[in-house]
């Protein structure tokens, strides 16, 4: 048995909770693989939307067990308000939610050096969350950190006292102002609370489940533009969002991995700072905001927005060893006559059609091609042979540029309104 690996392709937002939702019922067991609470992961079943941050998408379906992997970092306060979330609607939270004993703690300190950092930075910011993330992986791999699995050990609190001790001092580097006391207490509770949770060696549980042939599916956050090593540097984030962290962040093998599931969007977003070269910066870029709803599930800024690039849109498949494609909110572009595609860029004085190592505007401009658009209403129908000329030909398009098929197309926001094509 493989594990199947399920990421987005672009810079995050692309749909992943949606599609981790319709996959579920064929696999056993969901594992989060990386990120944190940055993550807003959206699903929309029953006129209800849901936004998952820390806990994997397959959630509320009753026969799949998730996993929280070791290379997720976790705000205990976030994740007790989001599972006191699911709770209230019925989700049997506690049967079906493990939680690596690796997986690194965001301490409220990590929050505050989050907000100072980037203060600092000035017009110079990368754009944040502001939710801890980066200090925690910094402390991750300057092995100062604090791992789930340290709040069951008797010098807990010694060594959580040391670690606020050292962010103390960097805050007081940065000059800035705080109440640490303010926020401990509820800390500390959603500390108390995790206790009463599974903690498990995950890469053993995981692989004893593929010994005996238990499907899985792996969840990434974020997109792969916004990987530490491949992405958009520095505007990116602070773990591996690729295929390849999937194995870093669950114990699991490369030749353990199976189908690689690519999400996009039919076009382009952007949160926050950092180089984005088919952004739109009128009226058409407008529209495209508004009719996609194109603002953050979990901090609500509008999301910058621009038509799609098949040169990054390459690079993320060739870097993932994509095998299927799902592209999202193909619904979002239904009122325009024609669509643009950037399929290659000018860069240098030449013509190129793949990411070059600087995407800054100022060396990249995009090459575009118009596309016929289907300019009707996609959310009523259901099935491959509804889908209009117009939409088929933008999915040859892409399927022809990147040479990887694509097997689903979202023509909505409910779990229904998914078509899978043969």
């Amino acid at each position: 048995m493989k594990v199947d690996v399920l990421l987005g392709l672009q810079w995050g937002d692309e749909g992943k909770g949606k599609i981790v939702d319709v996959l579920t019922p064929k696999y056993d067991i969901i594992a989060r693989f990386q990120g944190g609470p940055n993550a807003g992961h959206t699903l929309e079943f029953n006129g209800i939307k849901h936004v998952l941050r820390t806990i994997p998408s397959g959630i509320f379906h009753e026969t799949s067990i998730n996993v929280i992997g070791n290379g997720v970092v976790i705000d205990p306060v976030v994740l007790m308000a989001e599972i006191e979330a699911l709770v209230k609607m019925g989700v049997d939270v506690k049967s079906k939610l493990l939680f690596s004993k690796k997986a690194h703690l965001i301490l409220p300190t990590h929050r505050l050096l989050d907000a100072a950092s980037e203060a600092a930075k000035g017009s110079g910011k990368i754009g944040s969350t502001l939710k801890g993330i980066g200090p925690t992986y910094m402390d991750k791999t300057g092995r100062n950190g604090l791992r789930l699995g340290d709040i069951n050990s008797a010098d807990f609190k010694e060594k959580y006292t040391a670690l606020v001790e050292k962010h103390k001092q960097l805050l007081g580097f940065y000059n800035y102002q705080y109440n640490l006391a303010e926020v401990e207490p509820d800390w500390f509770k959603a500390i108390d609370e995790l206790r009463t949770y599974q903690q498990i060696e995950s890469e053993h549980y995981l692989n004893e489940a593929l010994k005996n042939n238990k499907p899985v599916l792996a969840e990434g956050a974020q997109g792969s533009l916004l990987d530490i090593d491949f992405g958009s540097y520095p505007f990116v984030t602070s773990s591996n969002t690729i295929c390849a962290g999937a194995c870093t962040g669950l114990g699991i093998a490369p030749n353990r991995i199976g189908n690689v599931y690519g999400i996009f969007k039919a076009y382009c977003t952007r949160v926050g700072s950092g180089p984005f070269p088919t952004e739109l910066h009128d009226a058409t870029g407008d529209q495209i905001r508004n009719n996609g709803r194109e603002f953050g599930s979990v901090t609500g800024r509008p999301r910058r927005c621009g038509w799609l690039d098949l040169p990054a849109l390459k690079y993320a498949i060739m870097i993932n060893g994509v095998t299927e494609l799902m592209m999202m909110k193909a619904d979002v572009l239904s009122d325009f006559k024609t669509i643009k595609a950037c399929t290659h860029y000018m860069h240098e004085g030449k013509k190129i059609d793949y990411l070059p190592y600087d995407i800054n505007p100022e060396l990249v401009s995009p090459v575009y091609e118009d596309i016929k658009g289907w300019n009707c209403d996609l959310t009523q129908l259901h099935n491959e042979s509804e889908l209009p000329a117009e939409l088929l030909d933008y999915i040859h398009f892409i399927e022809k540029h990147t040479g990887v098929p694509i097997s689903i197309v979202s023509i909505g926001p409910d779990r229904t309104q998914t078509i899978v094509r043969s």
